[in-house]
């Protein structure tokens, strides 16, 4: 069997760092967002786009910060997996399939 490198215990990339690949726009309202506790989790990238995701650690909620600032708190197919590989919706629900 080929061993596979497991991102998520990758070391991650310092908030800064992920803060410079964010547009005007999106630096602004996380800024504000930072405020009422909200802090950025990570970017995922792919060839096409970038997925700024969020976290509130009051609510324990993900959201997603669009290219032009605008939150979206139920972005449709944002799947978080966990430290052992269980998905879980943009909600908080654990997905059975």
């Amino acid at each position: 069997m080929h061993a596979v490198a497991e991102r998520r215990l990758v070391e991650r990339q310092p908030t800064e760092l992920m803060r410079r690949e964010l547009t005007p726009e999106q630096v602004g309202m996380l800024y504000t967002l930072e405020r009422f506790g909200w802090g950025l989790k990570f970017v995922r990238k792919s060839e096409t786009h970038k997925v700024v995701v969020l976290f509130d650690p009051d609510s324990r909620r993900y959201a997603v910060l669009r290219s032009d600032g605008e939150l979206d708190e139920k972005p449709e197919g944002l799947r978080i997996r966990d430290a052992q590989g269980n998905a879980t919706d943009y909600t908080g629900a654990p997905l059975l399939a």
